[in-house]
């Protein structure tokens, strides 16, 4: 009698009071701290340089490894978990609000430049342009005149030829002479024909001549360097003045060209104009927050995703065919989480088929196929986010790293450490959170590897789930109607819809469970439920409330495995008002379990 009512003790029961519309009871929080980037691959958190007693106490929750056993109740490393940020301009710091405006500024200047088009080019500067014209211009003018200087030099030649003559037939009075002409003379050229003339004089007049010759040269290359000084004093001044001209002139042509108005280039990126509208400023905080919203860095970032984007011609990708069809088990798109975030699946343990494992990584260029076809998926999921100040602009990535190949597969790990690279610097803040489930003993090496490659704010978005938490952990974020069945959820194709919402309800350890569902009038009641884990004993039953009416069993109780069917699906016509009763026993076990059902009802005539 004791051990009965022991028992009768221990059973919950949980009346659906309004069938039609079963109320959704708030989980238990899980009291296991989790944590929250980017990237659609097995890269979970790994061992880091040792921090300072204060950050390891603000950040680490719980920080026990790993055991190689691979165990299930093995705890993972957590970190505190990431909060997204508003993209409300309106909720933003004042510091950020202004950086902001910085941000937008340089690329309004950049769309004025079109420097975002000419980003595939290295053209010259403008200014050292003009300045090589002006300096060339100046050169050129200094040139002629230069060459003017030659008439005039033959013409002073000429006259010099009949004074030498003339010198020859008075010996005596050719000295005087030619000083005196010397003075009015053009000097050098005249050196050169005096000294020919002089070497055809006789004999008689040799002592003569070559006096002549010694005052010739001494006079006329005084005068020359006088007059070679006085002209160049002359030139300078005309090519310096010249030279300013010019350069003022190409001063104004600068200017005359930064007045002319040119009409700003235009630039989209993921379906959004830049500075267009206020989507353009979510997106521009994506590049600030994920550079510190330090505005320099943030601009450089935009600029290498620009030039990356064109480089692979995102635009032309989005409407190939790439032929990986087959590659559609591995990544995949399915629901939404508790806030609204889309969600992606990638499921690893499908490359231990080894065909797809050999035409996606074989070679490099199936490798670099495979990643287009990965940029081509996260671009088409990308365009149906909503990027109005406030909508949901991120998405959630769940990894499965059940049966992953692991990292002794260097084909792997080397497109795995490409995709991080090129998701991280062109895909700025685009994942709310990483999920990683199941994850196995040897996680830390493959952290090891790929941790520096990853910034903070990147890691501060991984939370990770061993076998037997991978479940617990997916309700935490994601509400299990739109989980799919595998992953211990209620989402999948037949009667209900991800519209159906599920109730959940935790089973205790050691205790029988019994939930009933009123019904008033005639109709078809349907439900659908599953324990995750199961290992319980189920049971249904139909009551009526006439007491002279029978029970009725729906569901004779029986022990549902773990390998068993995971959603049990059932349905009852009922004739008169009753209620329909599910049991859960779970005496047998010493772990407590989560039960998931929804139900619906369909008006019948008799």
């Amino acid at each position: 009698m004791a051990e009965v009512a022991q028992n009768v003790s221990q059973e919950q029961v949980v009346v659906v009071t309004d069938v039609p519309q079963a109320e959704k009871t708030t989980p238990v929080p899980p009291t296991m701290p989790v944590v929250g980037k980017e990237l659609p691959l097995p890269v979970p958190e790994t061992e880091e340089v040792p921090m300072k007693p204060k950050q390891v106490e603000e950040a680490v929750v719980e920080t026990e490894d790993l055991k190689a056993s691979g165990g299930d109740d093995e705890k993972m490393p957590q970190l505190v978990s990431f909060k997204e940020e508003s993209t409300k301009v309106a909720d933003l710091l004042e510091s950020e609000k202004k950086a902001l405006q910085e941000f937008k500024k340089l690329v309004q200047e950049a769309l004025n430049k079109h420097e975002f088009s000419a980003l595939t080019t290295t053209p010259a500067p403008a200014k050292e342009e003009k300045k090589k014209d002006v300096v060339v211009a100046s050169e050129e003018e200094k040139k002629p005149a230069q060459e003017e200087e030659t008439p005039a030099v033959i013409e002073e030649k000429e006259n010099v030829e009949p004074q030498v003559v003339a010198e020859k037939e008075e010996k005596k009075e050719v000295v005087s002479e030619v000083l005196d002409d010397q003075e009015k003379v053009a000097p050098v050229p005249a050196v050169a024909s005096d000294t020919t003339a002089v070497s055809t004089v006789d004999d008689d007049g040799a002592k003569t001549v070559e006096a002549i010759e010694e005052t010739i040269v001494a006079v006329s290359s005084s005068v020359a360097s006088q007059e070679e000084t006085s002209a160049q004093a002359t030139k300078e001044p005309e090519g310096e003045t010249k030279a300013a001209s010019a350069l003022d002139e190409g001063a104004k042509e600068v200017k005359s060209e930064t007045v002319v108005e040119v009409t700003p280039e235009e630039v989209s990126i993921w379906g959004i104009t830049l500075l267009a509208d206020d989507r353009s400023d979510v997106i521009l905080l994506k590049f600030l927050r994920a550079r510190d919203f330090k505005v320099k860095d943030a601009f450089t970032m935009l600029k290498n995703t620009i030039r990356w984007r064109k480089e692979l011609g995102i635009d032309e990708l989005l409407e190939q065919d790439l032929g990986c069809d087959d590659l559609g088990k591995v990544v995949f798109m399915h629901g939404l989480d508790k806030e609204g975030h889309p969600v992606c699946y990638n499921v690893y343990g499908e490359f231990q088929n080894k065909e797809l494992y050999k035409n996606s990584f074989s070679d490099e260029e199936k490798r670099q196929r495979f990643l287009r076809w990965r940029i081509q998926f996260l671009e088409r999921s990308i365009r149906k986010l909503d990027f109005s100040p406030g909508g949901v602009s991120t998405i959630v990535q769940v990894n499965d790293l059940k049966n992953s190949p692991g990292p002794a597969k260097r084909e792997l790990r080397q497109a795995t450490r490409q995709a991080l690279q090129l998701l991280q610097d062109n895909y700025p803040e685009f994942v709310a959170k990483q999920i990683f489930i199941n994850v196995p003993w040897w996680y830390l090496t493959v952290n090891r590897m790929i941790s520096p490659f990853l910034t903070q704010r990147t890691r501060s978005k991984f939370v990770f789930a061993g076998p037997s938490k991978s479940a617990e952990t997916l309700t935490r974020y994601i509400t299990a109607e739109q989980i799919p069945v595998k992953y211990g959820g209620l989402g999948k194709d037949g009667e209900f819809c991800t519209a159906d919402a599920v109730t959940e309800i935790t089973v205790k350890a050691s205790a029988k469970h019994t939930v009933e569902f009123p019904v008033t009038e005639t109709c078809l009641l349907t439900w659908e439920m599953r324990v995750v884990g199961w290992d319980v004993s189920y049971g249904a039953e139909f009551v009526p409330s006439a007491e002279d009416s029978y029970t009725v069993i729906i569901q004779k109780a029986r022990k549902v495995a773990i390998t068993e069917e995971p959603v049990v699906t059932n349905s009852f016509k009922v004739g008169e008002p009753g209620k329909v009763v599910l049991t859960i026993d779970n005496t047998s076990s010493k772990k407590k379990k989560k039960l998931l059902y929804r139900l619906k009802t369909k008006p019948c005539s008799d």
